[in-house]
Formats: structure tokens, C-alpha cells, sequence
């Protein structure tokens, strides 16, 4: 083994011992500092109109050293995994270190960071290596034949795409971390014309992204689902438009994942609540007062941290600056109860804090983001929500959203809405849309559905922080009964 060439044993469980001896040494002597060493690797297998597109294969890795010291705080980046190169990079942490000294917003409480050590390792029964590229393409090649199977379809694809992120986390407090998560997001989207009307369906709007092995695949049939997507569509483009009436409204979980990350999520990031995010994805109109006593929603609406569900997208051990995770209530039974802010950041206000600090790369520092954000199940079934609405609408995958810069007022458009009439579902409604505020909206939740009612889902493309960072999110809910909802349809 070349000493010099680090690269390729960072990552390679059985020399462990030979990294952290390599590596050690090149810690300087602060009073906090970290290693987070990062490999990122992404394929993308895709076939539109019946044609294979060209495959996507990107893998970098790289390291991100934190330094604490003195009263300042910073960073240094780098894909030269020399020692050469990672002295660099921690040279470079140490001169922003003293930069920045007592220029801080506040100064962090190092002596409440512990000692960490484990693993956390998606469970990928069958992993993805070991189905070969062309029976992924030809796997989906007949999926798109499924999407073609209606002759007024006019605009059809579907991909898979399979994204690995694995680290290594040491630190000067002997904390040693490994993770790797892997996650599978299967796509679908097919589009039917009628009388220059055009309506779209996807496979969840593009929301079932798990941390699953390539089995999960088998197990959803994609060519199945090709076929129910391809019929509605082409059932939309014939249906009238979404009435336009304040009524009852059931938010299937496609599109509440969407009313959760928007609504819940994004306004208790604590980052955004102390100013940080406003220049550029903005501010909430949640005040650090409210923690503990601001009724956010009804009696029955419980949120939670959690990243310990078993193969949500954003399920892991420690966040990224070595905290251990843990499943905790951001609101419960209506109450708000604690942000969405990581160990440092939440010591600027003394409240809990939760292990959201994540960065989407090497050459990113951690900050407060969503992990699995998620919606507990109630007690009602999906047929019980449904027989007890005289009046009302279904509403299903969401392709639209708009939210003003504090995460209050809103406008979502969904794919598909479904009349409901005297307790039973009754005809189908294109271009149904939903607007509120996010102070009154959940106040009107009346009915949450129980576990089988319940969909474990997720997004990829969460952007945040400047520069930007795009990270992966999970949220698990339930179907949800709100009353008084303005709905309208389109033109």
C-alpha cells in the first residue's frame, strides 16, 4: 500500500486501523476539530418515448475539516485525499478559524460534544451492482410500452435512478463514524391529449424514493402501475375541471408529503427562524417564543423527527456533525414543541435540539434541514374518512406548489381530485388545486388515517443554503380529512 494515496482505504472497513493511524496525525491541535470524509455516487438509467437514454454515472469524494478554536470557527475543503492535499484543507479551516475569531454569531458550548462511535448501513437486500445494466433498461423499456398503451397518450418515460452517499466522521474527541445510505427513486410520467387538452400523471410526482434494494422494484411492479397511470390520464383529459367551492378536502399521502415539507418543515428549521436563510430561501413566520405553547394544528396533528424508520429516505444513525439521531415530537397533539435545529445552532436560543445537521457533500458544511419529517398515524381507515363526508374531494400527487417567503400563505395544484358525494367517491376532476394559510390550515384537520392508510415517501431535490445544497428528505403520513378548504380547479 502506498502511504501517501489515502483515497482508497478510507472507505474499506477491514483497514480501519491503517486509516485512523494515517490519519491522525494531521489533526491540529484546537480546541474542536473534524474530519468528514464523503463518496458520492449517483446512476440514472432512463428510457422516454421507447428510447434508452444515454446512462448517468457520476462518483466523487472528498473531505470537509471543521475547526473550532479560540473563539472562531472554520472550514477547509478538498478532493485531494493526499496528505498533502488534507493538510491543505486543514491549513485552510485554521486560517478562517482566526479570521473569524470573535466575530461569531455566538460562540458553541464545545464541552457538551461526546465521544461517538457506529455505523448505520442501508439494508439494499438486493443491492443494485448486481443487476446488470441492460436488464434495468429493458426493464424499463417495457414499462414505457405499459405508458404507451392508450392511443391518445402523448408523452410518456420512466427511470430509476440509484444514489449512494457514504462518510466517515472522526473527530478530536476519538468519535469515529461510518454511514452509508443508498436509495432507489423510481420514476414514471405519462401524458394523455383530448381536443388540445393535455393531462399528466406520475408515479407519486416523483415521490417514492426509499432507502430499499433493487427488489423493491419487483415488488411495486412498475409495469402494472404504467398501465393505471397511462388509463388515468387519459380519463383526466376527458374529465371537467376541478368546481371551485370551500368544502371538505381528503390530502391522499402523495400530496400531504408536500403540505408537510412546505407547512411544518421548512418554517421550523431553525436556521431560517434566526434570519440565516432569508437572503436567500427565506424566513418563517414561526417566532422562537412559540416553542412550547403556539397551538399549530388540532389535537390530533403529531409531528416527528424521526430518523430511525426503517427505509425512509432520510433514516440514519448520526446527522453530520456526529450527533446521535433520535425520534423526537416537533408538534404534539397540536403544540409545537421544538425546532428543527441541530446541537450547535440550537444553543443560540437554549432549546432542544434535534440530529438535522447535514450537508449534502464533502465541500458543504453541515446546517439545520429537514430528515424525515413525519406525520403520525390516527385511528380512522380510509373507508370510515370517506363515508363520513356529505360533501367533498380527494385530492392526489401534487404537481404545483407556491409559498409565500415565510411558509404561511400557500397555493398547491394537484394531479388528480375525486368528487366525493354522500360518503362515497364518486367522479373524477382535473386540474384541482388547494390554497390556505399555514397558521389556520392545520387548526381545520379533522380525521387522520390509521397505519394502513399510511405511505412512507420522500424527495431528493430539497434545496437549501447558500451556495445551494440539494439533499434528500423523507416524510411518512397518512391520508388526511380537512374541513372548510378553499379548493378551485383551472380554466
Amino acid at each position: 500500500m502506498h502511504c501517501d494515496l489515502l483515497s482508497d482505504i478510507i472507505f474499506n472497513t477491514n483497514m480501519k486501523d491503517d486509516f485512523i493511524n494515517h490519519i491522525k496525525p494531521l489533526m491540529p491541535n484546537v480546541d474542536y476539530c473534524s474530519f468528514r470524509f464523503v463518496n458520492k455516487y449517483t446512476n440514472i438509467i432512463s428510457a422516454t418515448r421507447g428510447v434508452v437514454e444515454p446512462v448517468v454515472i457520476s462518483e466523487d469524494d472528498g473531505l470537509m475539516v471543521t475547526v473550532y478554536n479560540k473563539g472562531g470557527c472554520g472550514y477547509g475543503a478538498t478532493s485531494n485525499l493526499t496528505r498533502e492535499g488534507i493538510s491543505e484543507a486543514v491549513q485552510t479551516a485554521i486560517k478562517w478559524a482566526e479570521f473569524s475569531e470573535n466575530k461569531l454569531t455566538y460562540n458553541p458550548d464545545l464541552s457538551v460534544l461526546k465521544t461517538q462511535s457506529g455505523s448505520y448501513y442501508t439494508d439494499d437486500e438486493e443491492n443494485w451492482s448486481k443487476i446488470s445494466t441492460k436488464d434495468k433498461a429493458d426493464y424499463l423499456m417495457s414499462v414505457n410500452k405499459s405508458l404507451k398503451s392508450q392511443p391518445t397518450i402523448s408523452n410518456w418515460g420512466a427511470s430509476i435512478r440509484y444514489n449512494k452517499l457514504e462518510t466517515l466522521f472522526i473527530d478530536s474527541n476519538n468519535s469515529h463514524v461510518r454511514q452509508k445510505i443508498s436509495y432507489l427513486l423510481p420514476q414514471m410520467v405519462v401524458s394523455a391529449e383530448y381536443k388540445k387538452e393535455i393531462q399528466t400523471r406520475t408515479y407519486g410526482g416523483h415521490a417514492h424514493a426509499r432507502q430499499v434494494g433493487y427488489d423493491f422494484i419487483d415488488n411495486i411492479n412498475m409495469v402494472e402501475h404504467a398501465k393505471s397511470l397511462a388509463e388515468e390520464s387519459v380519463e383526466l383529459s376527458r374529465a371537467p375541471n376541478c368546481p371551485d367551492k370551500v368544502t371538505n378536502a381528503v390530502i391522499a399521502p402523495d400530496q400531504m408529503i408536500l403540505q408537510i415539507h412546505e407547512s411544518i418543515g421548512h418554517p421550523l428549521e431553525l436556521d431560517r427562524i434566526l434570519g440565516d436563510e432569508r437572503n436567500y430561501a427565506g424566513s418563517s413566520f414561526v417566532t422562537p417564543e412559540m416553542f412550547g405553547n403556539y397551538k399549530y394544528g388540532s389535537d390530533i396533528l403529531n409531528v416527528t423527527f424521526n430518523p430511525t424508520l426503517e427505509t425512509e429516505l432520510a433514516t440514519y444513525n448520526f446527522d453530520d456533525d456526529g450527533t446521535n439521531a433520535s425520534k423526537e415530537y416537533l408538534i404534539k397533539n397540536g403544540i409545537l414543541m421544538r425546532p428543527i435545529g441541530g446541537l450547535f445552532s440550537s444553543q443560540r436560543i437554549d432549546l432542544d435540539y434535534v440530529a438535522c445537521s447535514r450537508a449534502c457533500n464533502w465541500n458543504r458544511p453541515p446546517i439545520d434541514r429537514m430528515g424525515n419529517i413525519n406525520l403520525e398515524p390516527g385511528t380512522d381507515s380510509f373507508d370510515e374518512i370517506i363515508s363520513s363526508i356529505d360533501e367533498g374531494i380527494l385530492l392526489e400527487t401534487n404537481n404545483s406548489w407556491s409559498i409565500d417567503d415565510k411558509r404561511n400563505k400557500f397555493q398547491f395544484g394537484c394531479e388528480k381530485g375525486t368528487l366525493i358525494k354522500n360518503g362515497k367517491l364518486s367522479s373524477i376532476v382535473k386540474n384541482p388545486s388547494y390554497r390556505g394559510v399555514t397558521e389556520s390550515f392545520w387548526s381545520n384537520l379533522s380525521k387522520v388515517g390509521n397505519t394502513d392508510t399510511n405511505n412512507i415517501l420522500g424527495t431528493s431535490n430539497c434545496g437549501k443554503g447558500e451556495p445551494n445544497q440539494t439533499i434528500f428528505v423523507g416524510h411518512s403520513t397518512p391520508v388526511c380529512l380537512f374541513k372548510d378548504i378553499d379548493v378551485f380547479g383551472g380554466v
